[in-house]
Order: structure tokens, then C-alpha cells, then sequence
């Protein structure tokens, strides 16, 4: 097993600047983690967003996964996802340890 750190992701309540809106996920997010030097995400989830209300209301720490299923094994529970973004990309969030855990898995 191989994680790498992405980012943190932070719900806000108000939109910041240079926000854009993510259409599939219904959700605002800042343009580029790396745009910041902590690699934060910060998060403005809108009504009828497709993920649970728990990250709307709590962070989470995105991975880097090469392969998403033994973490999903380890987890106290999945929360979203596993969820095909592309034919390469993967996407869940689980919790574990009472985190919240964005896996990210590219092959």
C-alpha cells in the first residue's frame, strides 16, 4: 500500500475568491490546491450536492492511492464512493480512525 498526501479539504459557509463551480459534484471549490502553500481545498457545498452532509460540516485528508481497496477493507465505513470519475480515476471517501479520508485513486 502507497499513499501520497494531496491536500486537506475545508468546508466554508461563504464562497472565497477564485472559487469555481464544480457542476458534477455540486459544490465550489478554489481553483488549485497548490495555489496555496498548505495544499488546502476549501469546500462550498451547495443544496443537492452528491456527497453526505458530513463533509459539508467537517474536513477531511486526501491520499494519493494506487490502489483504493485495502483502505476501503481498513475503514469503519465508506461514506461515498468507490465512484468512476474517468477510465483512469477513482474517487471515495471513507472514514477511518474518525477521520475523514478522500482516497484518490489513479491508475
Amino acid at each position: 500500500m502507497a499513499a501520497e498526501y494531496m491536500h486537506i479539504g475545508i468546508p466554508v459557509l461563504n464562497k472565497k475568491p477564485n472559487m469555481v463551480y464544480n457542476e458534477w459534484g455540486g459544490f465550489w471549490v478554489n481553483e488549485s490546491v497548490d495555489a496555496y502553500d498548505y495544499k488546502i481545498e476549501y469546500l462550498k457545498f451547495e443544496e443537492g450536492t452528491r456527497f453526505p452532509e458530513i463533509l459539508s460540516k467537517q474536513p477531511h485528508v486526501a491520499y494519493k492511492v494506487d490502489d483504493m481497496a485495502p483502505y476501503i477493507a481498513q475503514a469503519q465505513r465508506v461514506i461515498f464512493g468507490p465512484e468512476v470519475l474517468s477510465d483512469t480515476v477513482r474517487l471515495a471517501f471513507v472514514i477511518h480512525d474518525d477521520a475523514i479520508i478522500e482516497l484518490y485513486e489513479e491508475k
